[in-house]
């Protein structure tokens, strides 16, 4: 990929500084503990919750329900801390946790319902929801795979709510539109010129926002995915099969 055309970018280095969130669930400031799930909550509920809808054929109810007791039991029994980056990816990790979780609950008769003192988090299962019913699931993925490709969509939207919340408060929205429309909505032979016209500014402007917006939403990527990720080998990993790029 070329910076004007891609969103991975050109070959660059990375720094080798790593502010994990994955790491710092462990630590014993309770705010940075905070911090870090919310990063880890907000990057994973949504493959979680599609998981339990399709791979284990729960109802919305159930799903939500199941959604918010695991990363409830997460919460409270400290899961994370046994998680060894030199043995699996952090997500294959989560993964098996998920389906231990929800092997046990398939066990019981009847799930006792968390109340009381609870951890409530709040989600926005219906966009999930939204999302289900426009997707094809191949009968071929194996849940591996699945929970892999949902991740990888969700981590995606994840960075590009924040890359629109930048430019708003940049007012660069037009910038964030014009990104949107040429990388996001599949349009077939879409070109800078039919955008310009589009939009009505200059084919030269076109060039400079895009190669703007692809600039920061390459830098939100691999802030977060530096955030999601244990060590500098797996971000360094991760960053080339999301990105592409070329160390």
């Amino acid at each position: 990929m070329t910076d004007d055309t891609g969103i991975g970018g050109v070959k660059s280095k990375f720094p080798t500084t790593h502010h994990s969130a994955i790491l710092a669930v462990r630590s014993n400031d309770s705010v940075e503990r905070s911090r870090a799930m919310e990063v880890i909550i907000g990057a994973y509920w949504k493959p979680v919750y599609k998981y339990i809808r399709i791979q284990w054929r729960k109802s919305n109810e159930d799903a939500k329900d199941l959604t918010q007791a695991f990363f409830t039991r997460i919460l409270e029994k400290e899961i994370l801390e046994n998680f060894d980056p030199s043995l699996a990816k952090f997500r294959t990790y989560l993964r098996t946790c998920l389906d231990g979780f929800l092997a046990n609950e398939q066990k019981a008769a009847e799930r006792q319902k968390r109340g009381g003192d609870a951890i409530i988090l709040s989600l926005d299962y219906e966009s999930a929801e939204g999302e289900l019913k426009q997707m094809e699931i191949p009968d071929s993925q194996t849940t591996e795979e699945y929970f892999e490709k949902e991740w990888v969509r969700s981590f995606f939207d994840f960075c590009l709510i924040e890359l629109k919340r930048n430019l708003e408060a940049k007012g660069k929205l037009l910038h964030f539109h014009l990104f949107e429309r040429y990388h996001m909505e599949g349009v077939e032979g879409i070109t800078y010129d039919v955008l310009a016209a589009e939009f009505r500014i200059s084919v030269s402007n076109v060039t400079n926002y895009l190669a703007g917006v692809r600039r920061e939403f390459r830098k939100i990527v691999l802030d977060r995915l530096r955030q999601l990720t244990a060590t500098d080998e797996e971000f360094v990993r991760e960053a080339k099969l999301l990105l592409g790029v070329r160390l």
